[in-house]
């Protein structure tokens, strides 16, 4: 089980979104700052922030909030 609010932080962190924005319902795409280039910082965030490495596929996979959520649970399970 994964620390969902430390995956929020990592979100919002790497998206440069406030304290307070609700990430739960984010998906790829369905914010400006959420481009091609802050899906690989975020990825990399991710990454450093529980200690993972996310193979390519998982990347292209991970087009939400949700999808990253299952994608930790699956790493980290």
């Amino acid at each position: 089980m994964i620390d969902i609010d430390r995956l929020r932080k990592v979100f919002r962190s790497a998206l440069g979104l406030a304290d307070d924005v609700d990430v739960d319902g984010l998906a790829y795409q369905s914010i400006d700052k959420w481009d091609s280039l802050a899906h690989m910082t975020l990825v990399a965030a991710i990454e450093d922030e529980f200690g993972v490495m996310i193979d390519t596929d998982d990347v292209l996979a991970m087009s939400s909030f949700t999808k990253a959520r299952e994608l930790m649970e699956r790493l980290s399970g």
